[in-house]
């Protein structure tokens, strides 16, 4: 079940509902269930919950009552958002069908498709990394991945490393445009648009506090000057400047390209 990620207006009809009747509440973290359910005046009495996050999964399912949870009406809700989408949930979907037990997603919020919607980047089709690694070289090759994307790519960020993730954007392409909103749905909402440069100046003198969603927009089609995969796989030059050519023409892996081209 989706829960709100800011504003509490954002609960459907449906899911109240549904939080009425559930008797079993499987949550990440319980105490946030519990405050969510006091806000939204929905009753605790007669319901039992459940904590069920990346940490415990195992141990969850080795105590699962499956009997119990088939007689029950119930329910896992995430802490804001929706259950899968960069958080906990998938292994839970994925037993219930492994196990055949009946289960319904319901459609809420989600701040991934709230910036899509916001940016006016997306026309069609994105691609959406989540959070990137916190620190060292796979973060940098996730970096790199996005910008060299042929769609556009909506990554999540935290407060602490959104303006250096923005800054070493506007480092290797100062004029990509971008898109930030941090806060979603909540009274402090922001939004930043522009080129990386741009929103990096921007963010130097903004508050960062709250989580953020950023959209990178795709990388400049080569089409226009007429330079295609084939055009380079025919170019007389060395192996190694080939992939890496067909690597920023493709976003692929140059060191992979290079190893089927010397194969």
């Amino acid at each position: 079940m989706p829960t709100p990620i800011g504003n509490l207006g954002d609960i459907s009809a449906r899911c109240l509902d549904i939080l009425e009747a559930g008797e079993i509440i499987i949550c990440e973290d319980t105490r946030v269930g519990k405050s969510l359910l006091n806000l939204l005046n929905i009753s605790l009495k007669n319901k039992e919950f459940y904590c069920l996050n990346s940490h415990n999964f195992n141990t969850f399912i080795a105590n699962f009552d499956e009997q119990n949870f088939n007689e029950k009406c119930c329910i896992y809700m995430s802490d804001a958002g929706m259950p899968c989408i960069s958080d906990p949930g998938t292994e839970l979907v994925e037993f219930a069908q492994n196990s055949r037990i009946p289960y319904e997603v319901l459609p809420g919020a989600n701040a991934l498709l709230l910036a899509v919607a916001a940016s006016a980047l997306v026309s069609k089709e994105f691609s959406f990394l989540g959070f990137l690694p916190n620190t060292g070289h796979q973060r940098q090759v996730e970096l790199e991945r996005a910008l060299n994307s042929r769609i556009p790519t909506v990554i999540y960020e935290s407060p602490k490393r959104i303006l250096d993730l923005i800054e070493k954007i506007a480092g290797l392409e100062a004029e990509r445009k971008i898109f930030a909103i941090k806060e979603a749905t909540k009274k402090f909402e922001a939004k930043f648009f522009g080129t990386a440069k741009e929103v990096a100046a921007a963010l130097k003198n903004a508050n960062l506090n709250g989580e953020w969603a950023l959209v990178i927009s795709a990388k400049a089609s080569l089409s226009g000057v007429g330079i295609s995969r084939d055009d380079i796989l025919e170019l007389d030059i060395a192996p190694k400047i080939k992939a890496k050519l067909l690597a920023k023409l493709t976003g692929q892996n140059a060191k992979k390209i290079y190893e089927n081209l010397t194969k």
